[in-house]
């Protein structure tokens, strides 16, 4: 009788794990506390701070001046000659004929109500009521411009005075006028009989 053969189990090789060998660092990194290091309390500032001696702060300093040289205004000198008061006087004829021309014939019966005053640079004119100093004070700018202009100086001022004992003359005509000047300047009856000029009375 033949017994069955009974399979064998394979052999199975059984592995034993090998120790690792674990080599020891020399070096050893401890990792400390990070400490914070004390902020210091920024003081807000519209410029920023740039160093004296970097190129930046030299390139700053020129930008500055050149913007500082933009803003200064250029000084003008404006011409303060001395004149005298006859000069102002028939300039100041002068402009009252120049109105009377353009039709303003009030304001130049103010202007030669009287003779201004001078004081210096200072101009003064009496006038017979308030109503009459508000219409030269309207036309008062005109005036000084003239003035200033023909005098060449720059420092001339005009005040007014109400004096109501003051009349005013009314209906002046060219002859009124060219007398006035010839009161002021004689010179200016010879510059009429060379050239051979009439007066429209």
């Amino acid at each position: 009788m033949v017994k069955p053969a009974i399979a064998s189990a394979p052999e199975t090789s059984v592995v034993t794990p090998q120790p690792t060998e674990v080599t020891p660092n020399t070096e050893t990194t401890v990792e400390k506390p990070a400490i914070a290091a004390p902020i210091a309390p920024v003081l807000s500032t519209d410029e920023p701070k740039i160093s004296a001696f970097s190129l930046s702060s030299i390139r700053a300093k020129k930008a500055l001046e050149e913007s500082s040289k933009s803003i200064v205004k250029e000084v003008v000198h404006t011409p303060t000659e001395a004149f005298t008061e006859t000069e102002m006087l028939l300039q100041w004829t002068k402009y009252a004929q120049k109105l009377g021309s353009k039709g303003y014939r009030i304001m130049e019966s103010l202007l030669l109500i009287n003779d201004p005053k001078l004081d210096g640079t200072r101009i003064t004119i009496e006038l017979p009521n308030e109503g009459s100093k508000l219409d030269f004070e309207s036309q008062k700018h005109g005036l000084l411009g003239h003035l200033k202009g023909h005098l060449h100086n720059h420092e001339i001022t005009i005040d007014v005075i109400v004096n109501e004992s003051i009349e005013i003359k009314k209906n002046l005509n060219d002859q009124d006028r060219y007398n006035r000047l010839k009161e002021l300047n004689p010179s200016i009856d010879l510059l009429r009989s060379t050239f051979g000029l009439h007066i429209d009375a």
